[in-house]
């Protein structure tokens, strides 16, 4: 096993998920098998109970495992699936050790952090890393360990001390370290800057790790001899010193490494099995990507309806669920945020130009989404969101709570249940349209909710979503959720044309809803943006995008299919990229139902680089 760790410097969401990633997905284009582990310092088990602001989205798992978002980046880079296990806490070591000294594991000796904190580490990284987690279910081969937050934070000490000694446990030939660094350019002078970058190595190397590779991060590419002068003082040679500058779009980041050298380094530093002569074509799918995504003309525009929109990452996956989608369509996304509060109080709000704002926001959009989210801030807003789509014909997603949602305005327009609510918001209501789940325990919030990987089952054949997904009986996604449609009054909404056409196995969960004679209005209990790829866009956020665009029925009666106009093969480089090739229907068959769509790659997008190409929005 060969172990890639990837550390960070001068600030934090400098971009190490995605150089991480990228790396990741180099190496499996070099024809290994790659896993990925992501180490978090802080103490708490899991990000379950994180509020977006802390650390973005909270990314789940086929396993039900409630994670940092950068899995999420590691899984769509490199189309595979983790494991709760492959997200390491300080809460998590620290928890294993307490238990295992209770057990007396440890025979009377004094537990402390050194060694038996730094050898949990150690040996909980050995052992995932053998875990298989692609479809051939052969062990990996090479695994790219990032560790959150920035050297010298106090909290990641007992991290950095484990790898110190791993790095001679596991022997030098099988270990590298990458470290991620800033080089500001200060727009007074204009000059590079490489002091940060030489004091965060300094420290680094202070604490017994020296990297093998110093990737700076800056605006534009480094000069020569700004490279010169960091490996100079960062103790490397100038050929291990690489530049990752703001680029055009994401899919371009592992271009930009793989052309500074990365695979012949890898090749003689870790003796990888890598053939001396590559096919020049090793990374041409995702040339073709990044081709395409800055070649883009037309455009669709969605609104997304939202309590967290101050911060992008709170929305990571959906954002790149959308962008996957529009990509598939050959169209641009044009992506808007509206806080759901600002659509509250009427023009006597308290503050009437974001009111207006949100509004025109909201009515010059081609598409609503309402995403998940907790809590009742906002929720008549988006309420108000809903009712607008359905009574104007816009084509609407729900997802989860945006789900809850959709019931509760139909109940209360629909029905006349004025005062239908969820008892998540109103435990009193006499018209309860969505209640607690029976396992839903309300004294312990970690781990409590239906999480992971359930199974959705078609009950019509007349059904939009089912058409989308292949016409297949049943679906898998994952969920996280602890409330539900209340099944008592399904047939009510039924009555009045708002279907259930998706339910679990057991036929008491409704998981999928569609309205009669609206050009796009579904619901969805669980979260299909996590299983979204960049060659395999979720059925769900594919259909919303093209009714946006006015083409999902010629999509439908062509089998689910993409027009010429809309294939890949407008900027392929390749001789063969032709109409069938470039429609959904073509040679890859990817996971989520759609059939393959003649997009080559295997997943991506971060979002941890701030405010350039390199992520965000």
């Amino acid at each position: 096993m060969k172990y890639i760790l990837v550390t960070g410097g001068v600030i934090s969401g400098i971009g190490k998920g995605i150089i991480a990633s990228s790396v990741g997905t180099i190496l499996k284009a070099c024809g290994l098998r790659v896993t990925a582990i992501k180490i978090d310092p802080y103490i708490n088990i899991d990000a379950g109970t994180f509020s977006p602001y802390e650390h973005g989205e909270v990314f789940v798992l086929d396993d039900g495992g409630e994670v940092d978002l950068d899995l999420g980046n590691y899984e769509r880079f490199l189309d595979i699936n983790l494991y709760r296990a492959n997200n390491i806490t300080t809460g998590k070591v620290y928890q294993q050790v307490i238990t295992k000294e209770r057990r007396g594991d440890y025979l009377g000796k004094t537990v402390q952090v050194v060694p038996h904190i730094t050898d949990a580490v150690q040996e909980w990284v050995m052992s995932q890393a053998k875990v298989p987690v692609d479809a051939r279910g052969e062990e990996p081969q090479v695994c790219v360990i990032e560790l959150g937050g920035t050297i010298g934070d106090i909290e990641g000490m007992p991290f950095v001390e484990a790898f110190r000694q791993f790095q001679f446990r596991v022997q030098r030939e099988n270990f590298a370290n990458i470290h991620v660094s800033l080089v500001p350019q200060p727009g007074a002078t204009g000059e590079q800057k490489t002091k940060p970058t030489q004091n965060s190595v300094r420290e680094l190397r202070g604490l017994g790790l020296s990297p093998d590779l110093v990737v700076c991060r800056c605006e534009s590419p480094l000069s020569l001899s700004v490279k010169e002068k960091v490996a100079m003082f960062c103790h490397v040679g100038p050929e291990q010193v690489m530049c990752v500058h703001d680029v055009s779009c994401v899919y371009r980041v592992p271009l930009l490494l793989e052309s500074q050298g990365v695979v012949q380094y890898f090749r003689e530093r870790l003796n990888l099995p890598i053939p001396l002569t590559q096919p020049p074509r090793r990374l041409s799918k995702w040339r073709e990507m990044a081709n395409r995504s800055d070649r883009m003309l037309k455009s669709v525009a969605i609104t997304l309806v939202g309590k967290y929109v101050r911060l992008s990452d709170s929305y990571a996956s959906v954002v790149k669920a959308l962008e996957h989608a529009a990509l598939a369509m050959n169209h641009k996304l044009q992506l808007s945020y509206v806080d759901s509060a600002d659509l509250e109080g009427g023009v006597q709000s308290t503050d009437p130009v974001k009111y207006h704002e949100a509004w025109h926001k909201l009515c010059s959009a081609d598409g609503v989404l309402v995403p998940g989210g907790f809590g009742i801030r906002g929720t008549e807003g988006k309420i108000s969101a809903v009712e607008w789509a359905r009574k104007n014909n816009k084509p609407f997603l729900g997802v989860c709570l945006g789900m809850q949602l959709a019931v509760i305005e139909f109940a209360r327009n629909q029905l006349g249940w004025t005062d239908a609510n969820s008892t998540e918001f109103d435990p009193d209501t006499k018209h309860p349209v969505v209640v607690d789940m029976p396992e839903h325990n309300p004294g312990d919030m970690g781990g409590t909710m239906r999480l992971g990987k359930r199974t959705t089952i078609f009950k019509t054949s007349n059904s939009v979503l089912r058409q989308l997904y292949g016409n297949k009986e049943s679906v898998d996604e994952r969920h996280r959720h602890r409330y539900e449609v209340n099944p008592a009054l399904v047939g009510e909404f039924e009555r009045r044309g708002l279907r259930f056409v998706g339910q679990d196995v057991d036929g008491q969960r409704m998981e999928i809803l569609e309205l009669d004679d609206h050009p796009f209005f579904v619901g969805v209990q669980f979260h299909p943006e996590f299983t979204s790829r960049p060659m395999a866009p979720s059925p769900v956020y594919l259909g919303l995008l093209l009714s946006a665009a006015g083409k999902l029925q010629s999509f439908l009666q062509r089998g689910c299919r993409l027009s010429p106009r809309d294939d890949y093969s407008d900027v392929s480089d390749d001789d063969d990229s032709d109409s069938e090739l470039a429609a959904l229907g073509g040679a890859t068959a990817p996971s989520n139902g759609l059939p393959g769509n003649g997009l080559p790659g295997n997943g991506l997008p971060g979002n941890d680089l701030p405010g350039n190409g390199l992520g965000g929005v």
